[in-house]
Formats: C-alpha cells, sequence, structure tokens
C-alpha cells in the first residue's frame, strides 16, 4: 500500500498544480485572488461552497469523537450542528450575496467596515480573523495524520510537505484556481462518503444490529447521552449548543463569501441546493466514528491505544481492501484541502486587504502588483506559523486538535455572528450596537472557557461549544437591548459618520 500511496497522492498533487498554474493566469490582482475572474456554474461553485464548509474536522477528527462517545456525538455532529448551519446558510447567504455585491467587498472584514461605515470596525475584524489559524492547524494535523499512516513517514517531515506544497499552489491560484480543486475535492469527497457510510454495512444486518454491538461493548455508546464524556453530557450541549453553533458557523469568511463567485443572480438557488444536498452526504461521515469502534472495541491496535484523531485513519488502513483504501485516503486529503485552501485564501486576503493596505495605504493604492507580491510573503509567513502550531499539536494535544481549533474558530464567529446578522436584516442600527456586541461575545467566550465557568468547564477538557453557544446567547441580547436603548439611526447621522470616517 505503501508504494501505492506514493503514486496516488503524488498524482492527485499534479492534478491539483495543474489546475492552481490555470488559474494563476488569470490573477493579476487581490480581487482576482479574493473572489476570481472567471464565470462558474452555480453547481461548480455549490461543490465549491459543500466542499469548503466540509473539512478534515468532519471526515477525519469527528469520527474519533463518536468512536470514543458513541451516539450522542452522532446527534451533536451529524444532526442538530449540520440543521442550524444548513438553515443559516440558506437564510443569510442571498441577503449576503445582495450586500457583498453592491459593496464590492473581498473579505468579510472590508464588508463589515464598509457596512458600518466604520474602517476601525473593519479593521477590528480583519485581527479577529488570525482566529482562524487554528482552523488551519486542525487541518494540517488532519491530514499530515492521514498521509504519514500512509505513505509510513515521520509526521514533521510530512506535515512540512503539505504546508510547503499547499500554500504554494494556493499562494500562485487563489480564487480562479479554488473552484477547480474545490470541484474535483467534492466530487471524490462524495464518492468516498458513500464508500465510508456503506463500509459498515454489514453492521445494520443480520442478527445483532449496530445499536446491539454498541451496547455490547459499554451501554452508554448507545445512549443518546454519555454523561461521562466531556462533549456530550446532556440536551443542552448535544442539540440547543451545536444548533446555536450550527446556525453562528456559516459567519466564517470563507464560507460566508462563497457566494460572490456566482455572477448572476438567479443561479443562487441552484448553487445553495447543489451544496446543501452535498452538505448532508458529508455530515453523515461521522457515523463511521460507530464502525471504527465495533471493529476496535477497547480503541487499540496492537497493543497500542489509537489516539482519538487517529481514529479514522486507522480504520481506513485496517479494515477496507487496498486499492478502496488508497481512494478513501484521497478522499480524505480532499477534505481537508478543501477548506484549508478556502482558509489560507481569506486569511491573507484579510491581512493584506484589511491591515496593511490600511496601515501602508499611499503605497498600496493603484498598485494591484505590489498587493498581490504582499499577499504571496504574507501566506509565506502563515504556512511557517501552521508549522510550528500543528507539530505542537501533533505532540502533545488536548485530547484532540479539534478542541484547540474549535476555541479559537468558536470565538470568531461568536464575535462575527451580530455584526453580520444586524448588517444583513437591521438597515439602520448603529455601529456601536453590533461593535460592543462583538467584544461582549468575545469576552463570554474566552470567560467561560478559561474562566472555567459553569459545571460544564470543570473537566480537563473543556466544551467551547458551550462558551460558544452563550457567547452568542450574551451578544444577540445585548445588540437587541442597546438598539432598543439607542434607536435607529437617521440618514443626517449615517451622512456625517461616514464623511468623519473619510477624513479620519
Amino acid at each position: 500500500m505503501q508504494l501505492l500511496g506514493w503514486i496516488s497522492i503524488i498524482g492527485y498533487m499534479l492534478l491539483l498544480a495543474f489546475f492552481a498554474f490555470r488559474g494563476a493566469r488569470k490573477t493579476t490582482s487581490m480581487s482576482d485572488f479574493a473572489v476570481g475572474s472567471v464565470a462558474f456554474s452555480p453547481v461548480a461553485v455549490g461543490l465549491s461552497l459543500a466542499a469548503s464548509i466540509t473539512s478534515a474536522a468532519t471526515f477525519i477528527i469527528n469520527p474519533g469523537f463518536v468512536a470514543y462517545y458513541g451516539v450522542s456525538g452522532v446527534i451533536a455532529m451529524a444532526l442538530a450542528l449540520p440543521f442550524g448551519a444548513l438553515v443559516s446558510l440558506i437564510f443569510l447567504t442571498k441577503r449576503f450575496r445582495t450586500k457583498g455585491v453592491s459593496m464590492k467587498s473581498l473579505t468579510i472584514a472590508q464588508w463589515i467596515g464598509e457596512r458600518y461605515g466604520s474602517k476601525g470596525f473593519g479593521t477590528f475584524f480583519a485581527f479577529l480573523s488570525l482566529l482562524l489559524i487554528t482552523f488551519v492547524v486542525l487541518i494540517c494535523v488532519g491530514l499530515t495524520k492521514v498521509i504519514a499512516s500512509t505513505l509510513q513517514q515521520e509526521e514533521l517531515y510530512v506535515l512540512i510537505g503539505i504546508v510547503a506544497f499547499v500554500f504554494t499552489y494556493v499562494m500562485f491560484g487563489g480564487a480562479n484556481s479554488m473552484v477547480y480543486t474545490n470541484m474535483i475535492q467534492a466530487m471524490l469527497m462524495i464518492t468516498v462518503a458513500v464508500i465510508l457510510i456503506g463500509s459498515g454495512y454489514a453492521y445494520f444486518t443480520g442478527g445483532e444490529g449496530l445499536l446491539d454491538r454498541l451496547r455490547s461493548i459499554d451501554p452508554v455508546l448507545a445512549s443518546p447521552l454519555n454523561p461521562g464524556s466531556p462533549l456530550f453530557r446532556d440536551y443542552f450541549e448535544i442539540i440547543v449548543c451545536q444548533i446555536i453553533v450550527g446556525i453562528a458557523v456559516v459567519c466564517q469568511p470563507h464560507i460566508i463569501t462563497k457566494s460572490l463567485l456566482l455572477k448572476k443572480e438567479k443561479d443562487v438557488n441552484q448553487y445553495l441546493t447543489t451544496g446543501v444536498l452535498a452538505e448532508i452526504l458529508f455530515f453523515s461521515v461521522v457515523i463511521v466514528g460507530l464502525y471504527a469502534r465495533i471493529a476496535f472495541p477497547d480503541l487499540t491496535l496492537n497493543g497500542e491505544s489509537i489516539g482519538l484523531d487517529s481514529v479514522l485513519t486507522t480504520y481506513v488502513v485496517e479494515t477496507l481492501p487496498v486499492a478502496v483504501g488508497l481512494l478513501v485516503v484521497l478522499g480524505l486529503i480532499s477534505a481537508g484541502l478543501s477548506t484549508l485552501e478556502g482558509l489560507i485564501q481569506t486569511i491573507s486576503s484579510t491581512i493584506t486587504n484589511d491591515i496593511l493596505s490600511t496601515v501602508f495605504k499611499s503605497k498600496f493604492e493603484n498598485n494591484p502588483a505590489l498587493q498581490v507580491t504582499t499577499n504571496r510573503m504574507v501566506i509565506v509567513g502563515l504556512g511557517v506559523v501552521a508549522i510550528l502550531l500543528s507539530y505542537e499539536q501533533l505532540v502533545s494535544p488536548n485530547l484532540s486538535v479539534g478542541i484547540f481549533a474549535q476555541n479559537g474558530v468558536y470565538a470568531y464567529f461568536s464575535a462575527a455572528f451580530v455584526p453580520v446578522l444586524f448588517g444583513l436584516f437591521v438597515p439602520a442600527v448603529r455601529s456601536i450596537v453590533p461593535l460592543i456586541s462583538a467584544i461582549v461575545a468575545l469576552t463570554v467566550h474566552f470567560g467561560v472557557y478559561y474562566g472555567g465557568l459553569t459545571s460544564y468547564m470543570e473537566g480537563p477538557v473543556r466544551n467551547p461549544g458551550i462558551a460558544a453557544a452563550l457567547a452568542i446567547l450574551a451578544a444577540v441580547s445585548t445588540a437587541l437591548l442597546l438598539h432598543w436603548i439607542l434607536g435607529a439611526r437617521n440618514i443626517e447621522e449615517a451622512i456625517q459618520d461616514k464623511v468623519l470616517e473619510e477624513t479620519a
């Protein structure tokens, strides 16, 4: 399998490099890099959306949580969170696309700054976007686990190779190459999702069903709740919090800005239909964690414990035929790369367009070549940071790299939720309302998580989902109260604020 693994992975890399080169020829400005210059079909962009939402977390890391903690993980990760996310996606996408196109925004930070007439507010969110680096780390760790296991190589060397390759081809291709690569990745992910979900067919047939097999290992694995777990203890944790988090998760820039790739308004419905159907399939992959637990009842292999982040990889390598296993490995790599590409693009675009272009405005203005060059240097810097943080998580994770990533990503979209929601649906809101709400969200999230507030945070492993849900509720409550107290902004005030901002 090792030799075939090398051949398969190198061939896949060459295919991605080809599309990156094709996209690079059409990338001559930051606008091309951020939102593309090519007219893609809504189906292609919809598949790109699905691939971007679904990451190494869904395909590689989350099945490990399900293997460790059972059906309660399936309810949280395959039902509650997707319900919130997909409903939110449908409602927010159309409004954001209309607003984003009219403002010609390249990033969500720029959109927030222009929507509220405050460059300072946009810059604030540009810096908050750096929290998304934690998600980059999760994907790098997941990809490293899969590829290192397949090729039997040292994890550190595999990690460096992944970062060097992916960051380089995104650096030159940008959005134009990403839709091509995401479409290929999504089609491969669909195939692999069907294979993985179908791989446990035997567990649903015969005398002993799936749940009975789980009960024979540990009755709590077949229960809707797992009181002994750090993440799935009660219905508030597995349903309420997950729906709230799912609703807000769409506010991540690499997700909500995807609709800006569509060139025609009439394509939005087909785009959403394609993306939602593919996502339902992708979210269902976590059920494979139950198959893995049945295959490895005590979560060990050859006398050694299987780490949570290695469960899915171990299941694929040890239980599937070689040819099928290699196809699945390519699908798992696709799951990671699809989101990693989007994160690299959005984080680097935000740093270049919303931070550096603001600080060095005179040098960047009317100089697209300098912007593109600077953006590529930013990507190099991000790559170095990704290697350092990812290696730390490979060596000493706190249960899983998923906890590390959730803490950063959830903090970001908890803060972004009110500014995006009110920006889309409350036309006359005063900018101070979403700004204070964002600060409240960050304070509550990190206060609850690091302060150990509430009984959910008493153990050594803390659930970022609880902190995020409470932060979102606090932010929305604050925004509604402030909007009621301060009232709507009138036209004269809006014009005055815009003039003051432009002259500052």
